[in-house]
């Protein structure tokens, strides 16, 4: 576990983080977009064990996009290696993992992703099903509109077997229809890289999250960073539409 970690009054349950800047991190160095890939990862796995021990119940990661395929294919399968190879390397982390309790999930569209990943995903999500300290979303081949498409195609077919009526349907009925069913949305978005957007990324569960941008980029964020944000996070004043 990480160091005189600092104490903070209130911490958010759940911080989504944009995960950019890889390639352009690499670009600057002279490298190809592949090795920004590779140590954006590495960061991915400090935050998020930093975050567990600082507290946090819930971190959703952006790692791919369904609009990420469109990118060159040499880069896509580089990020799909990129993927096993974190989830092998999980297999030899077993007791930094039972202490921390992370339970991974992976939300996004399964269909279209290569068959030993897939596997290496269940895995994955089945032997950690158990922790409850911390819930790690991955958003792999995920795509915010897509998810909730798939929430309204789920209720209208519960609709047309007889299972509810469409008066029925409320924002919690989406709610729990959507990947994240069961969470608390993010209180926070994190996007560093210098970009003011959250392109496709968790559209219903932001509705009343707060935001923080930076210009760092994702290779370069660190666990200061996060103390950052959490400095920050003291100071909002969250009315959720009220006085």
């Amino acid at each position: 576990m990480s160091d005189n970690i600092p104490q903070f009054e209130v911490l958010p349950q759940h911080i989504g983080f944009i995960m950019d800047g890889n390639g352009r991190w690499a670009k600057e160095r002279g490298l190809e977009r592949s090795a920004g890939h590779k140590e954006g990862a590495k960061v991915f796995r400090r935050i998020g064990e930093y975050c567990a021990d600082v507290g946090i119940k819930y971190l959703t990661f952006y790692a791919f996009s369904t609009e990420n395929w469109n990118r060159p294919k040499k880069e896509v399968l580089a990020l799909m290696n990129l993927f096993k190879e974190y989830l092998r390397e999980g297999d030899t982390r077993t007791g930094e993992n039972t202490i921390r309790q992370m339970r991974l999930r992976f939300i996004g569209e399964r269909e279209g992703l290569p068959k030993d990943l897939l596997k290496l995903i269940e895995k994955a999500e089945r032997e950690t099903a158990h922790y409850e300290k911390m819930t790690v979303n991955i958003a792999l081949n995920y795509g915010g509109r897509a998810e909730i498409t798939h929430a309204v195609k789920d209720i209208a077919q519960m609709v047309k077997d007889g299972k509810m009526d469409v008066s029925d349907i409320t924002e919690q009925t989406i709610c729990d229809n959507i990947y994240t069913a069961g969470q608390p949305d993010p209180d926070i978005i994190v996007r560093p890289s210098g970009e003011y957007r959250l392109s496709n990324f968790l559209p219903w569960q932001s509705a009343y999250s707060e935001f923080w941008f930076s210009n760092v980029l994702w290779p370069d964020f660190t666990e200061e960073h996060v103390n950052e944000i959490l400095r920050d996070y003291q100071k909002r004043n969250r009315r959720f539409g009220g006085v």
